[in-house]
Parts: C-alpha cells; sequence; structure tokens
C-alpha cells in the first residue's frame, strides 16, 4: 500500500465531505521547524467514519487541529490542501473559518472538563453556539439547547439546562459536548479521542450515540483514537500513523484481517479480548518486537500464588463514608457511602482486581487500606498486624510493605528532582542504607523496569508516559513491599504500552513474589491480568471470585452489563447497533440517619459469590 491517497478515497461517484491532500504541519522549536504530520492523504464520505489510529506522539490529533486550523498561526505552519464540501480551508481568512468551525465543522475533544465553561450552565453554552452563528437567539436557543440535551439521551434535558459542568457525570459531560458540536447539524464531525478517559459502559453509550446521530443526520465522522477495539466497533476505514507518517490505510475489514505493517498488527495483537483469559493464570499480553517487527506473545507463566499461605493483606468489613456539610450551624445534610463492608483476602504472588465505574468506590477502597484516607470502620492487617491500630510512626514503617502506584505518574513524580533520586527517596526516607546504596538500587531497579541505568539523570518531563508509570513502579518496588496498590495505574496509557506495562508487572510479580490490589474498569485487562475479581457498585463488592468463574459465568447483572460494555474487535459488528443501558450508576449519598440493608451472598462455585439483588436491577 504505497499510495495512500489512493486507498483511502471511500467512493469516486459520491463528492467526499472531506479531502485532505499531503497535508504537513510544522512546529516552530529551538532547533527550527520542524515537521510533525509528514504528508497524509484521505477522504471521508457522507454517512462514513474514518478512523485515524496511533499511538500518542503519532500525529493523529495535530492532524485534526490543523484540518480545524486551530494550531498557533505563529509558532504552527500547515501546507497541503484541506478541502470541505470542495471548499479549501487553508486558504480561508480568520473570519471566514470561524464562520466555518461550528457550522459546517464540530468537534468533540477528549477532556470534556477542560472544554466547557465552569462559570456558565450547560443550557448557556450550547445556546451561545447557536447564537453565535445566527440560528437562534434568547429563549428559542435555550428551547432549541433542550431539544439537544434530550437529542443526545441526557434524562431530565429541561431541568439540566441550569446545571454546571461540574455537577455532571463525565458521561453526560461529553454528551453535552457532542450536542454542542451538533448544534448547528454540521457536515463533519471530528471526534479526538472523545472516550479514552470513561468507563467502559459510558464509552459504549457514547460510541453508539455517535453512530445513531451521524445516520440521522448524515454527517461524516473523522474519529480519532489509540484503541483498536473502538476502531473496530465505529470505523468504515482506518488509517494508522506512526511518527507523523500514514503507514497503513485500507478498509477497517481489511485492516483487521490481513494487515501488512508490523507496527498496525502489533495494535491489533494488543487490544485485549474477552474471553482470552486462561484457566492457568494470568496471561502476558502480545508485544511487538522493533527490532525483528514481529509479534511476541509471551512464555507461559507459573502459577506465583502461594495457595498455602495466610493472606498478605486482609479487609473485613472495611467501610468508609463522607459527610456533606449542611449549613453554618448544622450537621451534615447526607453522607457519600464510598465504601460499604467490604472484605476480601489477598495472598502472596496474586492479583486481585477491583472493578467498577467511576464513583463505585474502588480508588476510595485503595486509599482506605493505605490510610491515605482514615476509614470509619472494619479491619485491614498485613501479615497480621492491623494497620488501623498503628499510630503515624508506625504506619509510616508499616508503608514499606505496602506501596501504591497512581493514575497519572507525571503528577505523582516531583518535576524538581531527577528520576534516580526520585526512586532513592523511599529507600533513604526509611534509613535502609547508605546513599551509594540508594544509587546502586535505583540502577538496578531501573534496569528491572526496561529502563537504562543512564537515564537516571534525567527529569519526569523528559520521558514518555509509559516510561513515567515504569519509572513509578520501580520507585515503589525500593522498599521491596508485600503488596502494590495500583490504582488504574495502566488506564491513560496507549494501548500497545499498556501491554508492555501490564506485561512488566506479572514479571516483576513472579521475580519478587508480590500481591496485587488492581484497581480498574477496564474488565479485558483485569481478565488478563488477575487470580481475583470483586466487582464494585456503589461500594459494596456485587460479585467475587477466581477470574475464569466470574468471567466465564457471570451472576449479577451489574457485572453482565460491564462485559457487554466491552469495545470488541471485530469490523463485522460495526453496523450492529448495540442494546446499551444509557443508565448512569445511582447515587452514593444517603441520609445521615441511612442504614444500610443487610446484605445475601450465596455461593456459585468454590470462592464464587454473588450479592443477592432485587426487582429493580436490569441489565
Amino acid at each position: 500500500m504505497s499510495n495512500f491517497a489512493e486507498t483511502v478515497v471511500p467512493n469516486a461517484d459520491v463528492e467526499p465531505v472531506l479531502s485532505v491532500r499531503d497535508l504537513k504541519t510544522s512546529f516552530l522549536t529551538s532547533k527550527g521547524w520542524v515537521e510533525i504530520v509528514k504528508g497524509i492523504s484521505f477522504d471521508i464520505g457522507p454517512r462514513e467514519t474514518l478512523a485515524v489510529v496511533g499511538e500518542s506522539g503519532s500525529g493523529k490529533s495535530v492532524t485534526a487541529l490543523s484540518i480545524m486550523r486551530l494550531l498557533d498561526p505563529e509558532m504552527s505552519r500547515v501546507d497541503g490542501s484541506v478541502k470541505l464540501a470542495g471548499r479549501e480551508l487553508l486558504k480561508l481568512s480568520p473570519g471566514e473559518m470561524r464562520n466555518i468551525r461550528g457550522r459546517q465543522m464540530g468537534m468533540i475533544f477528549q477532556e470534556a472538563m477542560t472544554s466547557l465553561n465552569p462559570l456558565q450552565t450547560v443550557g448557556q453554552q450550547i445556546a451561545e453556539v447557536l447564537s453565535i452563528h445566527g440560528l437562534y437567539s434568547g429563549q428559542a436557543a435555550l428551547k432549541e439547547a433542550e431539544r439537544l440535551l434530550d437529542r443526545v439521551r441526557i434524562p431530565g434535558a429541561a431541568s439540566r439546562l441550569k446545571d454546571y459542568p461540574h455537577s455532571l457525570s463525565g458521561g453526560m459531560r461529553q454528551r453535552v459536548m457532542i450536542a454542542m458540536a451538533l448544534a448547528c447539524k454540521p457536515k463533519l464531525l471530528i471526534a479526538d479521542e472523545p472516550t479514552t478517559a470513561l468507563d467502559v459502559t459510558i464509552q459504549a453509550q457514547i460510541l453508539q450515540l455517535i453512530k445513531q446521530l451521524q445516520q440521522e443526520e448524515g454527517m461524516g465522522v473523522l474519529f480519532i483514537t489509540h484503541d483498536m477495539g473502538v476502531v473496530a466497533e465505529v470505523a468504515d476505514r482506518t488509517v494508522v500513523m506512526l511518527q507523523g507518517k500514514a503507514v497503513e490505510a485500507d478498509s477497517t475489514e481489511v485492516i483487521f484481517e490481513r494487515a501488512e505493517n508490523p507496527y498496525t498488527r502489533a495494535l491489533i495483537a494488543a487490544v485485549p479480548k474477552l474471553g482470552q483469559g486462561s484457566q492457568k493464570g494470568p496471561q502476558h499480553f502480545p508485544i511487538l518486537d522493533r527490532k525483528t517487527g514481529t509479534i511476541v506473545t509471551g512464555r507461559e507463566r507459573p502459577d506465583t500464588v502461594r495457595h498455602d499461605a495466610e493472606p498478605v493483606l486482609r479487609v473485613k468489613d472495611l467501610t468508609k463514608r463522607f459527610d456533606i456539610p449542611g449549613g453554618l450551624f448544622s450537621g451534615p445534610s447526607g453522607r457519600v457511602h464510598a465504601v460499604e463492608k467490604v472484605s476480601f483476602d489477598l495472598r502472596a504472588g496474586e492479583t486481585l482486581s477491583l472493578v467498577g465505574e467511576s464513583g463505585c468506590g474502588k480508588s476510595t477502597t485503595g486509599r482506605a487500606i493505605m490510610r491515605l484516607i482514615e476509614p470509619q470502620s472494619g479491619e485491614v492487617s498485613i501479615e497480621g498486624t492491623d494497620i488501623r491500630a498503628l499510630d503515624k510512626e508506625r504506619m509510616r514503617d508499616m508503608r514499606r510493605h505496602i506501596q501504591m502506584i497512581f493514575q497519572d505518574p507525571y503528577a505523582s513524580l516531583n518535576p524538581r528532582i531527577n528520576i534516580g533520586e526520585a526512586i532513592a527517596e523511599p529507600f533513604l526516607t526509611h534509613k535502609l542504607g547508605t546513599r551509594q546504596q540508594a544509587r546502586e538500587k535505583a540502577m538496578d531497579l531501573l534496569e528491572r523496569v526496561g529502563l537504562s541505568p543512564d537515564m537516571a539523570s534525567r527529569f519526569p518531563a523528559q520521558f514518555s508516559g509509559g516510561q513515567r508509570q515504569r519509572i513509578c513502579i520501580a520507585r515503589a518496588l525500593s522498599l521491596e513491599p508485600k503488596v502494590i496498590v495500583a490504582d488504574e495505574s495502566v488506564s491513560a496509557l496507549d494501548v500497545s504500552i499498556k501491554a508492555q506495562v501490564v506485561n512488566l508487572m506479572m514479571d516483576l510479580q513472579e521475580q519478587f513474589g508480590l500481591s496485587y490490589l488492581f484497581i480498574s474498569h477496564d474488565m479485558a485487562v483485569v481478565e488478563r491480568i488477575s487470580h481475583q475479581v470483586a466487582v464494585m457498585y456503589l461500594g459494596e463488592i456485587v460479585e467475587k471470585g477466581p477470574v475464569a468463574a466470574v468471567f466465564g459465568n457471570p451472576q449479577h447483572p451489574y457485572t453482565k452489563r460491564l462485559m457487554a460494555a466491552v469495545p470488541v474487535p471485530d469490523p463485522a459488528r460495526r453496523k450492529q447497533l448495540r442494546p446499551v443501558s444509557n443508565d448512569e450508576v445511582k447515587s452514593p449519598i444517603r441520609p445521615v440517619d441511612y442504614v444500610p440493608p443487610q446484605r445475601d451472598y450465596r455461593e456459585i462455585s468454590p470462592g464464587h459469590i454473588v450479592q443477592a439483588w432485587g426487582d429493580d436491577w436490569k441489565v
């Protein structure tokens, strides 16, 4: 496939909505002009979805911003041709381009919260788009905004008009962004990683919504993502980008069935698929050996769990509630029941995953176990020591045995100290040796996590996201802990980098006998890395057991809902509009005098238990 300008033209008989030819984008740096997008070409027809896929830094988002003319003209240079319905966009004046944006081209960004004005209601923001483009004004604009919110399946649209962005969930905020993008019925919708930060169930809702609205409005869609599972769900055709170039382009079916480029094959191989979990335990993800261009599937892993030993971590009836302040002279007006009587055991060498959507209490559980927040009640013991009974000094010593890896590695590292010092710091703080020993330990750990020891003098900003997460893993290992709490530690990573980091965690578990409490909303990754899994909903564990039992025979409706929402990397299913629940997770806020009901559990098979549920549950 040498001529990508030809291979990505949809239909010669239909005029494309968008036609891009030899697009090149350069940025001005201290070293002069650096070309980021290196001559990419494609067409998008009406009702057609083209996916531009690649890892971070491949140039896909810059491609979208170049098409929209949203780059700083003093610091960037865009060459080539971009035509919208036959009209050349790169020659338009800034004023003419402003009329095009929103009116004929809509864009959905990755993080809705940073794209919405926190000081305006969502109704005002949608009405503003309509007013700017002269379609409606005043009360008519607000009425149309209500219709648009209803159109993107936001329940109670009339009341939601007066809500501010912070009072909406992530999924609802993304729906508001879609409503704004579609307000003027554009010919083209550009969706830049619109579901990356969302839970799997909310992601499924947004993908279905975009597909439905596309068919109703006849839009062309440019969908930018790094997730090949999402590509299979939405895209008619696919362009794969690497280092600013299109390395492969064809129909999505052809890409998945017989991809020619090894990088494309690696992206597809790294997509976690439900049903690929092993009865024998966790499995490595396939990854690309960039030297040979071949896919490495990984060796058979031994059983790392010490089945005959006492649990290294034992949690019983852990409860954490947050008071909601009332008036100035009154008590709390309610309580958030974040974690409610959570119990589980974690053995040496075992991975237990806590899964569920945002707000289910899984991260609060991890922080309460670490005593980063203090639980109201319950027991947390490490090798028989009740850590809730420890004072601050003894708790600090106990943290040698239980460490945490957070979701955002950049926020976890001090940008002012180099990574060698960052890894050595816990070792020195706990007085485990001399500075020379700490340096040697840092060098050894960098090598163990797949980085070069000579990188120790670099600062966090000089590393990629995947490398920074490896640094955080090395820092957690510097104290030789028994338990690591990994809180969404791979959810923000590209799919191939995610595969590498998960493989690394499993290798380190084998080397050091580590136990992981793996907190995630990604069911497909959980199936691959876990020995045990516990599904959380509204602060409670609703199903728990061996991963093969829970995934092979899910019982609770919520577990089934999570699994049904996982993207299926099969392009044959693309045209199907799957039934997806539009229900958001219910609020965990309760009255001050609320007493949780006594829960009943039944055992389905050895170790596989499920909470009884009422008639109000639907999948």
